[in-house]
């Protein structure tokens, strides 16, 4: 199974929770369903180009904090995630995305009051669209 996973090398992000993070977002946002099957390590190392070691230490952290479960023999899965726990993870990755987005405006030297003109219309862009 193929699984919509991007690296950015440009990233200082390591990879390993580039790949952690993505499953996450994936299984929290409800694309990935519980049971759903994911690729074998080697499979996803392959895929993305990357090594089995690094795969492996994103699934080893997605099983240690709930997210997968991998049954001897026979694969690894998607778990079912508490509903408290969903919530703690979009609102951290929201939270993040946002953190990068204004480290970013401060980089390029803009003020709070043009990054909250920013922030605004993409928020009434994006709603405008749902609409």
């Amino acid at each position: 199974m193929k699984i919509p996973i991007h690296i950015a090398d440009e990233s200082r992000e390591p990879i390993y929770h580039q790949i952690e993070t993505q499953i996450k977002t994936l299984i929290v946002g409800g694309k990935l369903a519980p049971g759903t099957p994911l690729p074998s390590i080697r499979s996803l190392a392959s895929d993305l180009g990357c090594s089995v070691i690094t795969t492996r230490r994103a699934y080893q952290n997605l099983e240690a904090t709930g997210y997968i479960k991998t049954i001897q023999g026979k694969g690894t899965f998607a778990r079912e995630v508490e509903n408290t726990k969903m919530e703690e993870t979009k609102q951290r990755a929201v939270y993040d995305a946002f953190e990068k987005s204004v480290e970013l405006g401060i980089q390029f030297g803009l003020l709070e009051d043009e990054l909250n003109e920013i922030f605004s219309s993409v928020l009434k862009e994006n709603f405008k669209n749902e609409g």
